[in-house]
């Protein structure tokens, strides 16, 4: 799959994530074969980036290339410059957020609140295209609502204005992350569209990312929630797409590796305090699906240091590779 001058190696990529697709993130699914992973999203006020949080937004340091930034605003000339300064920055690929449900971005008349304005989506995608000699792309929903569905014209519109691929939700922004996502959208908005498409919501295992590729004839599908505490299912994903079964199980040495590596990548992004509280998130989520590990997230969210919390996370780890001979990760069994 290209995605202008881009030739990616997979075709199963990561969504941007607020508070969880940081660099540190990108770089561990990027190495399991994720075939894109775009930047958590960046305001499109200029005034604003000078915060430590958008600095590290705007940080791509060691990351491989496509480098994938993603913007949001709600005015076509603040988007065009935020694109071209980040451009400027090393971006390649600039992505438009018209897909966030949030409340306090909707609030703002940016992601998906964007869908109730046709004429403005037009103009905002036109003038960032226009604006930048890189591909742009644009994440969005299937609709504002189950009454204003309207996911075909904007894409539709989106590929008029030069838009290189696009990335759908199957879920209206009415839906949240509510009940179940539906693909029935995505599908037809795949037959009025020859531009690139990934699929996305609920996509959570190997099997359901075949499935949904197969019923909506996507070019490719985006994960999100699935990769919290497993950004390895991108190498699952590959596998099965590839060979038609599922991968061999992952060795829990290869995981406690994993683990342990970001760990470190956070606090070294982050500093003490705030890669301490962020280890948490992640820390929650890799246990809960490492059914086999003992029950030490209280100790891992308590933990006052960094040093105490990864020294807590490796003894229990240890125990793992060196003390079973095999694990459960996500209900799946991994040898050690």
């Amino acid at each position: 799959m290209k995605i202008g001058p881009y030739e990616l190696s997979s075709s199963v990529v990561l969504a941007p994530m607020a508070g969880v697709t940081d660099r540190p993130f990108r770089q561990i699914a990027r190495r399991f074969g994720a075939g894109l992973a775009a930047s958590e999203m960046i305001t499109s006020d200029v005034r604003l980036w000078s915060t430590k949080k958008t600095q590290r937004r705007m940080d791509h340091i060691g990351e491989p290339e496509p480098r994938v930034v993603q913007l949001a605003g709600a005015d076509a000339e603040p988007l065009a410059e935020a694109a071209r300064r980040n451009v400027d920055l090393g971006a390649q690929i600039i992505d438009i957020n018209m897909g966030c449900p949030a409340k306090k971005v909707c609030n703002r008349l940016c992601g998906s609140a964007l869908l109730t304005d046709e004429p403005l989506v037009g103009k905002i995608l036109e003038t960032v295209v226009n604006a930048v000699n890189v591909p742009v792309t644009l994440k969005t929903r299937t609709g504002w609502s189950r009454d204003l569905r309207n996911g075909v014209r904007i894409a539709q519109l989106a590929e008029s204005c030069g838009i290189a691929a696009l990335a759908i939700h199957g879920r209206t922004r009415e839906d949240f992350y509510d009940g179940a996502a539906e693909y029935e959208t995505i599908r037809e908005i795949r037959s009025r569209v020859r531009i690139p498409l990934f699929a996305n919501g609920d996509i959570d295992t190997p099997e359901k990312a075949r499935a949904v590729l197969d019923f909506t004839g996507a070019t490719g599908v985006m994960l999100g929630r699935a990769a919290h505490g497993s950004p390895w299912i991108f190498r699952d994903v590959n596998y099965f797409f590839t060979h038609g079964k599922n991968a061999p199980a992952l060795p829990i040495s290869e995981v406690s590796a994993t683990i342990l590596a970001h760990l470190e990548s956070l606090y070294a992004f982050y500093g003490e305090e705030t890669g301490l509280r962020v280890a948490r998130k992640h820390l929650g989520w890799y246990f809960e699906k490492l059914q086999d590990a003992p029950d030490v997230r209280r100790e891992l969210m308590a933990a006052s240091t960094s040093a105490m919390q990864f020294a807590l996370t490796k003894k229990s780890l240890d125990e793992l590779v060196h003390g079973t001979t095999a694990a459960t990760w996500g209900g799946i069994a991994t040898c050690a």
